[in-house]
């Protein structure tokens, strides 16, 4: 079974999220999704990735839940910024020294940072484990610094690491 799927987690959502994106469960995008589930899989052997091996499963729902919550928040701001006055945004660059170091923990938070309305990941410095951010209206860099340690960087270690 490892030599046909050595990253069957990984496989699985590939194949979730190739049923999700097409809408549609008919034999053809099931067997296609499988098909590229697998083949997914094998450029990650070619690739050398670490194997994917979650902690504490029921972290990921408190981190899920995290996410929706600063999303729904960080929407309502950006809103709130585009219909008054632009000259009150104060954008600028964060500088976060970061303690993860697993890449599908970085990854995550990659994607968490940059699907939040009003903040762009903009740089990572592998060698001093430093994030760049980018934030639309920024009032206190500390603060951001603390919400992507706290909020984040301490579950994801739990979940990765």
């Amino acid at each position: 079974m490892s030599r046909w799927l050595p990253y069957p987690v990984i496989s699985a959502m590939l194949l979730a999220t190739w049923l999700l994106l097409n809408e549609d469960l008919s034999v053809a995008h099931v067997l296609l999704g499988t098909v590229v589930a697998i083949a997914g899989s094998w450029v990650l052997v070619r690739l050398e990735a670490p194997p994917l091996i979650f902690r504490r499963l029921w972290i990921i729902l408190r981190l899920a839940l995290e996410v929706v919550v600063d999303m729904t928040r960080s929407n309502v701001r950006v809103a709130r910024l585009v219909l008054k006055d632009k000259r009150d945004r104060t954008p600028g660059f964060v500088r976060i020294e970061l303690s993860v170091r697993s890449h599908y923990s970085l990854t995550l938070l990659a994607c968490i940072i940059t699907a939040t309305p009003g903040t762009s990941w903009v740089n990572y410095e592998s060698t001093s484990n430093v994030l760049v951010i980018h934030v639309l209206d920024l009032v206190d860099g500390d603060d951001w610094g603390q919400i992507i340690k706290v909020r984040y960087e301490g579950l994801l270690k739990e979940i990765f690491e």
